[in-house]
């Protein structure tokens, strides 16, 4: 069992909570965390990147002088790569770097994460953080209290009005970030340095793991259910719109008008 220290804000040690490293998978599986790592990064990623080959730079078309006969090498246009101000030659254009990363390899990794920084002690649990408004100094005189100088992750348990205050007041710290235990994930843990879970949220991450309860998600964060109705099967929606293209082009065809009947020779007996 491995052990992590809990302390109250003024930096008093109240005793330390005991961890078992099978709730979160046994084993530290480096390079699963190496992959998720990547992934995350690669998210973040904009893409936005963009370079003009020699059909996009500005230049005339014109050959610059004639073939031969002028000692000079042979020139086709201004604008190859090969010349200053030129176009580029297999630069980089817009693409998108994101990746997916299974549920199961996500959750494994994020226990990896964790499981190193117990293994490691840079992990620590303290009492509470209770602010009655966002106070920048209360935060910072905690982190210094509990001896944390490093970068430090700080997770709360859920992101509701106390959540909220230590978020306004660590946001402006440097090297410092909060995050709610159920949106924990492998790269920001070990991003920081050290890893700060209030009691609440050391709790629930331990009763995630260990009893499988779900985390407590606030009601703003949980997305709205949409009913739809169900959906014909697929032949009887083809059918339908078959079927409403072809009043369509009816409605938009003019009725053909009347024509008049074609007027009868005069017989003979009528010219006598």
């Amino acid at each position: 069992m491995l052990e992590v220290p809990v302390f109250d804000v003024a930096g008093k040690k109240l005793g330390a909570e005991k961890v078992d490293p099978a709730w979160f998978g046994g084993i530290v599986r480096r390079r699963l965390l190496h992959d998720a790592t990547l992934i995350y990064q690669n998210n973040l990623r904009a893409g936005t990147h963009n370079v003009k080959e020699r059909g996009d730079v500005a230049g005339s078309k014109k050959k610059p002088w004639k073939q031969k006969h002028t000692g000079r090498a042979r020139a086709g246009t201004k604008r190859s790569p090969i010349w200053r101000k030129g176009g580029v030659v297999f630069g980089p254009h817009p693409r998108d770097y994101s990746q997916d990363l299974p549920k199961q390899m996500k959750r494994a990794a994020l226990d990896s994460a964790l499981l190193s920084k117990f293994i490691d002690g840079e992990a620590t649990v303290v009492d509470a953080l209770k602010l009655e408004k966002p106070q920048t100094s209360y935060v910072v005189g905690a982190l210094e209290a509990i001896g944390i100088k490093e970068s430090c992750l700080i997770s709360i348990e859920q992101a509701d009005e106390t959540g909220r205050k230590v978020w306004l007041s660590a946001r402006n710290i440097p090297r410092v970030h909060s995050l709610p235990v159920a949106d924990l994930n492998a790269l920001d843990v070990l991003k920081y340095k050290r890893l700060l879970l209030t009691k609440d949220a050391f709790n629930a991450l331990v009763k995630n793991r260990r009893d499988g309860v779900a985390f407590v998600v606030p009601a703003s964060k949980k997305p709205a259910k949409v009913e739809q109705a169900p959906r014909a099967p697929w032949r009887s929606r083809k059918l339908k719109g078959l079927k409403l293209v072809a009043a369509q082009v009816a409605a938009t065809k003019k009725p053909a008008a009347a024509s008049k009947p074609a007027a009868k020779p005069p017989s003979k007996k009528e010219g006598k």
